[in-house]
């Protein structure tokens, strides 16, 4: 076959066959491996996981090669991906098993420090910082083009072990796109592959810095909170002014009655009564 001929096509459910024999094979050399499995229509749901995917798309240069990775990484043959320190390997299935890796440069100290003064006083748990669950500002602000956490295409570089000259072959763009995949399950190691502890987010308290949050009032609960609180309707003025005295109710009288009291009483009604049909018979 000259190099100017094409392949012959092979169908998607023989190439999915294919792609699920490759991994068999590498499962059987005791291989750690790690595949991508897409279960839904989206390649990503969580917040960091869109995100990254979101990084990909907006640069012009990655935009012909990206609707192929998304087809590869969809149909499962992107059959091993590990993320370490700034860098991606992957091990791709198409006409053959195809070894990528990505290079991608640690973020530089001072924008690292620059996106945790920003973010200062306003991330409270690490868990809702990975669950993507934080104020818009901040969310905003770690994305940011340019200077936030996500790189930018002169900040990677990519390889492939396929016939391919592109720069970004379809095997690197589904690496890629298996990336923002691996994020939805592992959303720590976006921080891991730009080389920063996440945990430092949190060590800047400093309540001056932009993006930080207003500190509550106080832990007074109004009466709002309290209706609220126990699911109750609090009645207009139900308030006490602590400066007037207070009025004392008047005791409450006893019902009981005593024995004499009883008798008593008893002889007064019936002093009225008329006398019985029966009288003086």
């Amino acid at each position: 076959m000259g190099w100017y001929e094409f392949k012959p096509y092979v169908p998607v459910a023989e190439r999915k066959r294919q792609a699920a024999r490759r991994l068999a094979m590498l499962k059987k050399k005791k291989r750690t491996v790690a595949p991508v499995t897409i279960t839904g229509r989206k390649i990503a749901e969580s917040f960091w996981g869109m995100s990254w995917c979101d990084n990909l798309e907006r640069y012009s240069d990655y935009a012909t090669r990206l609707p192929r990775g998304r087809s590869y990484v969809r149909n499962g043959f992107v059959v091993d991906l590990q993320v370490a320190k700034g860098q991606v390997t992957a091990v791709v299935s198409g006409s053959n098993l195809y070894d990528v890796k990505v290079s991608i440069t640690p973020v530089k100290a001072a924008r690292w420090k620059s996106i945790c003064r920003d973010c200062a006083g306003s991330i409270d748990s690490l868990v809702e910082l990975l669950q993507g669950r934080m104020a818009k500002g901040v969310m905003d602000r770690v994305c940011r083009e340019g200077d936030g956490l996500f790189p930018a295409p002169g900040e990677i570089e990519l390889s492939c072990s396929c016939p391919d000259w592109a720069g970004m072959c379809k095997h690197v763009a589904a690496v890629l796109y298996g990336v923002g995949a691996r994020l939805d399950l592992e959303p720590r190691l976006l921080f891991l592959l730009r080389g920063v502890d996440e945990a430092e987010l949190l060590a800047h308290a400093d309540k001056n810095l932009p993006l930080a949050k207003a500190a509550p009032a106080g832990n007074v609960l109004d009466g709002a909170d309290v209706a609220a609180l126990f699911g109750v309707e609090m009645a207009d003025g139900a308030a006490v002014d602590e400066a007037s005295p207070r009025k004392k109710k008047p005791a409450k009288r006893s019902t009981a009655k005593t024995g004499s009291a009883a008798a008593s009483a008893k002889k007064k009604s019936s002093r009225g009564r008329p006398a019985s049909r029966n009288a003086g018979r």
